[in-house]
C-alpha cells in the first residue's frame, strides 16, 4: 500500500482506497475521490486535506496489519472450502475450529466475498492452518474455494477478493521480505486454495 495517495495518482492502491470509500473503482484519484476522502477525514476528526496518509489509512481500513514477533518464513494462502457465493465470517470459522478443539480460528487473516479483510488469530500466536508449517508462517484465507455443490474444488474468488488478496500479500511481503508465498496445496494433498498461489504471486 502506498503510504501517501493524492489527486492525480493512479493504480491498484487507488482502487483499494475507492473500495473502502464505496466509490466506483476505476483506479484514478480524481475530483470525486478527493472529495470523498475529505468527507471521510472531516467525519473522523482528521486533517481535511484530501491526501491519504497513514492516519487516514488507519481510520479507513477495518483491520490491522502488524509485524509478528515470530520469525516468519512463509505466507500460506488458503480457502475456507465453503460453497461459491455463500458468505461466512471470522466468527463462523472460529466456531468450527474451536469445535475441533482448537483454541481459536486457525488463520491470521480472512478475506470476505466483498473483498473486506478481517483479522483472525493474532499474528504473534502460532496458527493452525498447515501441518508442520505453522510455527513460522502467516495463514491467509479467502471465503469460498468450492463450487456451489459444496464439494468440487473451484477458484471462486470474486474480483474484490483477488484485489484484496493482492493488496494484503503485498503488505505482508513488506513486513516479511524473505517470506515465500505458497498455497496450502504446496504442502498437503489438498486442492486448497483451489488455484496456484505460488505462481500467481511469484512476482510480489
Amino acid at each position: 500500500m502506498a503510504i501517501f495517495l493524492k489527486k492525480g495518482d493512479r493504480g491498484l492502491d487507488v482502487k483499494t482506497l475507492q473500495h473502502y470509500l464505496h466509490l466506483y473503482e476505476d483506479g484514478i484519484f480524481g475530483v470525486i475521490t478527493e472529495e470523498a476522502v475529505k468527507t471521510f477525514q472531516r467525519r473522523n476528526g482528521l486533517k481535511v486535506d484530501g491526501i491519504v496518509g497513514m492516519a487516514t489509512w488507519s481510520a479507513l481500513v477495518p483491520f490491522i496489519i502488524k509485524k509478528s514477533k515470530r520469525k516468519i518464513t512463509e505466507i500460506i494462502v488458503h480457502c475456507s472450502a465453503t460453497p461459491e457465493g455463500k458468505h461466512y465470517t471470522v466468527e463462523d470459522i472460529r466456531k468450527w475450529h474451536k469445535a475441533q478443539g482448537w483454541s481459536d480460528v486457525g488463520y491470521h487473516y480472512l478475506v470476505y466475498l466483498d473483498g473486506s479483510i478481517h483479522n483472525g488469530r493474532d499474528v504473534d500466536i502460532v496458527g493452525a492452518h498447515c501441518t508442520n508449517h505453522n510455527a513460522h508462517s502467516i495463514g491467509v484465507c479467502y471465503i469460498g474455494g468450492v463450487a456451489k455443490d459444496g464439494k468440487t474444488p473451484k477458484d471462486t474468488r470474486t474480483q474484490e477478493q483477488k484485489d484484496s488478496l493482492l493488496y494484503l500479500l503485498r503488505e505482508l511481503k513488506v513486513l516479511y521480505p524473505d517470506a515465500e508465498i505458497h498455497g496450502h496445496n504446496d504442502f498437503a494433498n489438498k486442492a486448497c486454495p483451489s488455484f496456484n498461489a505460488r505462481d500467481e504471486y511469484r512476482n510480489i
